[in-house]
């Protein structure tokens, strides 16, 4: 398997100037690249391509031997490869007919990430292994940078990639033929519900409560926002304001990041099979607003709504989910969700009277009567379990 491992980084004060140069250089490589993709079309209509700019690099290397010919050939090259990744997902869209989304410059606050694609190439893990307590990781033009190893790396490090998130430094380990870690059987089995009242409802009625980190620090991050739009752009209060807001942000992101976690370990511990519903949440929370012709309905209570998913985090939940039942050895079954929360699970019968409120399911049909999460979710484990079987058939 293929994992990766992230460490917070500990600089001192030159490695984080040298940190914050590299990034800067590289911001600047890309955006001067994607300017070069942008003139020649315009005005000659030629496409440059990725071995085009790659090749380049070495003189522009040695025309600046104190900016960039300071870091890594390779990690250029990979910046390199990043617009052109954006490229071809830009024509990808086009062609699928939908919304474009040209390759835009990036900002100072837009691009927070160097990778190295090759260990010992340009940058080195564990670079002073004989030292007894503490791990180093060496960048080329900053130096061996302590790190903050919380756990044990497993595998074989792949790729090194450092990111910059507020005023913190990570180092991010890509990681091949990471070894499985397989759980006890324990032969049960499960369907699970994604909900907002609950994170996760499952087919014998546990639950997870949805922690609702962002509308937790909804406040503060009101604060400081108004704070910030007070700010004269471009002086130095503004810019400690913004750093204020990115806090918030980040804080919010790891809570609902240690939640996503916890929940999953717990359900792959629990179960052999997990069914979950095939989401597609980026349908779920599209705005209702509609255009000026045809204007939406319900507006602000669909904006509360997708507000209100989007901070449940069930797209990061089930990301990690599918992660830790792989290096458990637990199978993940995803089903359409289509009518799950209008069938009855006793008789099947389905009809949208038969979810009387949020909460309440009533069989109009049966009578029969249930959390209207846990019968959904009984549900999602009978389609699971009919796919599975049809599988195995097959």
């Amino acid at each position: 398997m293929r994992r990766s491992f992230k460490f917070l980084l500990r600089p001192t004060a030159r490695q984080a100037a040298a940190l914050a140069a590299c990034l800067e250089d590289h911001r600047t490589l890309y955006n001067a690249a994607l300017e070069h993709r942008r003139t020649a079309y315009a005005k000659a209509g030629v496409s440059v391509r990725y071995g085009d700019q790659s090749a380049e690099l070495k003189h522009i290397r040695a025309d600046d031997p104190d900016g960039q010919g300071r870091w890594s050939f390779s990690s250029q090259q990979a910046t390199l490869r990043r617009l052109d990744k954006a490229f071809r997902a830009f024509f990808d869209r086009v062609r699928a007919g939908r919304a474009p989304g040209f390759p835009r410059f990036k900002g100072r606050g837009r691009f927070g990430t160097v990778e190295w694609p090759k260990d010992g190439d340009g940058c080195r893990w564990d670079s002073q292994p004989g030292h007894p307590t503490v791990t180093y990781v060496r960048l080329q033009g900053v130096g061996h940078v302590r790190v903050h190893r919380h756990r044990a790396v497993k595998g074989r490090v792949k790729t090194i990639a450092v990111k910059r998130e507020g005023n913190r430094w990570f180092v991010v380990l890509s990681c091949d033929d990471v070894p499985a870690e397989p759980l006890p059987a324990t032969s049960a089995v499960a369907g699970i519900d994604m909900g907002v009242a609950s994170l996760v409802t499952t087919s014998d009625g546990g639950r997870v409560v949805n922690a609702r980190h962002q509308a937790a620090t909804a406040g503060r991050l009101a604060d400081a926002q108004r704070d910030l739009a007070r700010k004269k752009r471009g002086s130095k209060r503004r810019r400690k304001a913004v750093a204020r807001v990115a806090a918030l942000h980040a804080r919010v992101r790891r809570q609902r990041l240690d939640g996503a976690h916890k929940a999953a370990l717990a359900l792959v511990t629990a179960y052999d099979v997990i069914v979950h519903e095939d989401l597609r949440i980026a349908n779920m929370t599209r705005s209702a607003a509609g255009t000026i012709e045809a204007p939406g309905r319900n507006v602000a209570a669909k904006s509360g709504l997708n507000r209100s998913i989007l901070d449940a985090g069930w797209g990061v939940f089930l990301t990690i989910l599918a992660h830790k039942a792989e290096s458990a050895g637990r199978e993940l079954i995803a089903v359409n969700p289509a009518g799950t929360s209008r069938t009855c699970s006793r008789c099947g019968h389905s009809a949208r009277e038969n979810r009387v409120t949020q909460a309440a399911f009533a069989c109009t049909a049966c009578g029969h009567a249930a959390h209207a999460d846990v019968n959904a979710a009984v549900n999602i484990l009978r389609a699971g379990l009919a796919l599975r079987q049809a599988a195995q058939a097959a």
